[in-house]
């Protein structure tokens, strides 16, 4: 098996290097992932810490990217922003994936009454936004990060519930899955050695995709005060105490809103790139 598979893996990576929205957006996503990593042990300053007699200073050597209002370095904070953005979007689209795919799977493997069930649940559950979850949930628990993980994670079950659904649902009538009937495995054995390994490009595709949206909705939360809560710094919120500041300041909105939008497309270009690269089909059209 193995010498089967590597010539296989050898033109996948040679597709890889050879497609440049994959490799675009993997840069971007690699630096923006290696700036929230190095943030864990050096910034060029804490933060948290409030140093208003150098307030709203541009940049300089010492504040590459300037202060804000409250005499905080931009730069570090765009730094640990960027671990906020990065552990919501994961964990978000962990519940997502941990819950929604087996659903997905379970409705496509029972059908009847049991799949008509959990689909019209998770039809109800996409009625509503992430934000009206994190609300429901701050008026519940109070904001906060954790809040804001489960509010997006709740919004992405049936995203995946949806997709894992449609795209094992025809699955089921492969000559595959009929000769594994035959072997004697049951519906379960079936799903994991059959119908997932056959949709799991599928599902990582739509992961990348969820984790840019994360990013968009995290920010969203933070920027009207259902997100992260100060002292840890949020790219939303930084918008948020930026929009006063434009006519004075309006490095303050642009450097994190260039943060969220180059983070986005980043990961759309990934996404983007592994959808041609995991699927023959629209690998051959290119």
């Amino acid at each position: 098996m193995s010498a089967t598979m590597a010539p296989g893996r050898r033109r996948l990576a040679i597709r890889a290097l050879g497609h440049p929205s994959f490799l675009l957006g993997a840069a971007i996503s690699l630096v923006v992932a290696a700036m929230a990593l190095l943030s864990f042990v050096w910034t060029p300053h804490d933060p948290t810490v409030l140093d208003i007699a150098r307030k709203l200073q541009p940049p300089s050597a010492t504040h590459w990217l300037g202060t804000d209002q409250y005499g905080r370095d931009v730069l570090s904070m765009i730094m640990h922003g960027a671990v906020t953005s990065m552990a919501v979007s994961f964990v978000a689209v962990g519940i997502g994936l941990g819950l929604g795919v087996p659903l997905g799977l379970l409705a496509a493997a029972q059908r009847g009454i049991v799949g008509e069930a959990v689909m019209r649940a998770n039809d109800f559950v996409f009625a509503f936004p992430a934000l009206i979850i994190a609300i429901m949930l701050r008026d519940i628990f109070g904001p906060g990060a954790v809040n804001a993980m489960v509010a997006i994670g709740i919004f992405n079950v049936p995203v995946f519930a949806r997709l894992a659904y449609g795209a094992a649902l025809p699955l089921w009538t492969r000559e595959f899955v009929m000769a594994a009937r035959v072997a004697g495995k049951g519906g379960g054995l079936i799903t994991l050695e059959h119908i997932l390994p056959n949709m799991l490009s599928l599902v990582i595709v739509q992961a990348t995709i969820q984790l840019s949206l994360g990013v968009l909705a995290e920010a969203a939360l933070s920027y009207v005060g259902l997100g992260v809560q100060p002292p840890a710094p949020s790219w939303g919120r930084m918008l948020n105490e930026a929009q006063t500041l434009m006519a004075l300041a309006p490095r303050l909105a642009l450097v994190p809103g260039l943060a969220i939008v180059v983070t986005v497309m980043g990961l759309n270009l990934l996404g983007d790139g592994l959808r041609d690269l995991l699927d023959p089909r629209l690998a051959r059209e290119r």
